[in-house]
C-alpha cells in the first residue's frame, strides 16, 4: 500500500524526497521532513505527544532479517513500535515520525532516573540483522549516513555528548543493540557522542557475579553516576552484570563478558571524568 504525499512540496520531491518503496504505511498523511538527508517520508502511525524536552539521541539496530521487514514492522499499527528514522545499509534514510512527536522505540527504559525515554529522545533504527540473525559489521556507507544524520539532529536539539546513547544503555539485559560492532569511536571523532580511549585489557583482580562488598557498591555507584539504573545492593547480581555488559558493548567492546575487570573499571572512571567536563 502506498503512502500519501501530502505535506511534501514539489521542491522537496525535486531534491530527492520520495515515498518508501515497499514499506507498509496504512492510511497516514505524510509530513514535512525534519532533515534534508531523509530521502523518503514513510509515515508510521505509532507515535503520540511528547511530555518532556528532547535531550537524548538513541541508536538502535533493527535486529531483523531485512531493512524492508523492519520498515514494515515500524509502520504497522499493530506492532506498537516506531522510530523517527531508519538508516539502510546502503546509506538511504527514511523518516517515519516527525521529531516533534514521541516515537515508540525505547520501551521499558531508564537513564539518569528518567524512565519515559521515548518522550525525551529521538530514535534512529540502523538496519542490521543483529545478534539473533547474523550480527555483522555496519557498512561504511551506512555509518557515514548515520553520522551525517546525527550531526544534523544535534544542530537542531540541545543534546549533550553523554546523552547520545545505545538502546542497551537505557535497557540493559533487555536489549543489546546496536552492539559491540557499532563504531562509537568513529562517531565521537565526528563530533557525535562521548568516547574515551578504553583502558587496556590485562589479567588481574576483577569483580565477578555473586561477589559482595564495598567494592561492588562502589562499582554500582559509578554506574549510577554515569546514568545507568543500577541498584546499590552491594551484590554483583544479574542486573549489575547486565549493566556492565551494556557498558562494555558501548565503551569497551574488545571484550564483552559482564565482568568488571580492571580495564572496565578504569574505562568507567575515564567516562565519568569526561562526562563531568561536558556537563
Amino acid at each position: 500500500m502506498s503512502c500519501h504525499l501530502s505535506g511534501v512540496s514539489m521542491d522537496q520531491r525535486r531534491f530527492g524526497f520520495s515515498l518508501a518503496r515497499s514499506c507498509y504505511c496504512l492510511k497516514m498523511t505524510s509530513f514535512k521532513p525534519d532533515s534534508a538527508l531523509a530521502r523518503s517520508i514513510v509515515p508510521s502511525p505509532n507515535h503520540d505527544a511528547r511530555t518532556a524536552p528532547i535531550d537524548i539521541l538513541l541508536l538502535h539496530y533493527t535486529g531483523m532479517r531485512s531493512g524492508e521487514a523492519a520498515c514494515e514492522r515500524l509502520c504497522d499499527a499493530d506492532s506498537k513500535v516506531s522510530s523517527h528514522y531508519l538508516v539502510y545499509e546502503d546509506g538511504r534514510i527514511d523518516q517515519l515520525v516527525p521529531e516533534a512527536r514521541r516515537a515508540w522505540h525505547a520501551g521499558v527504559s531508564s537513564w539518569k532516573g528518567e524512565t519515559d525515554i521515548n518522550s525525551r529522545s529521538i530514535g534512529i533504527e540502523i538496519v542490521n540483522p543483529g545478534h539473533e540473525f547474523g550480527y555483522r559489521d555496519f557498512p561504511q556507507a551506512q555509518i557515514e549516513a548515520v553520522i551525517a544524520l546525527c550531526r544534523d539532529i544535534l544542530k537542531r536539539h540541545n543534546i549533550p555528548p553523554d546523552r547520545v546513547l545505545a538502546h542497551s544503555d537505557v535497557a540493559p539485559g533487555r536489549k543489546q543493540d546496536p552492539g559491540e560492532r557499532f563504531p562509537w569511536a568513529r562517531l565521537a571523532a565526528a563530533g557525535v557522542g562521548l568516547w574515551v580511549e578504553p583502558a587496556a585489557i590485562s589479567e588481574g583482580d576483577a569483580l565477578v557475579p555473586t561477589q559482595r562488598g564495598e567494592d561492588v557498591t562502589m562499582l554500582q555507584t559509578m554506574l549510577v553516576k554515569l546514568g545507568y539504573a543500577a541498584a546499590l545492593t552491594g551484590v554483583y547480581d544479574e542486573a549489575t552484570r547486565d549493566i556492565v555488559t551494556a557498558l562494555q558493548q558501548h565503551f569497551r567492546p574488545a571484550r564483552v563478558d559482564g565482568i568488571a575487570d580492571r580495564s572496565t573499571i578504569e574505562t568507567l572512571r575515564r567516562l565519568l571524568t569526561a562526562s563531568s567536563m561536558v556537563a
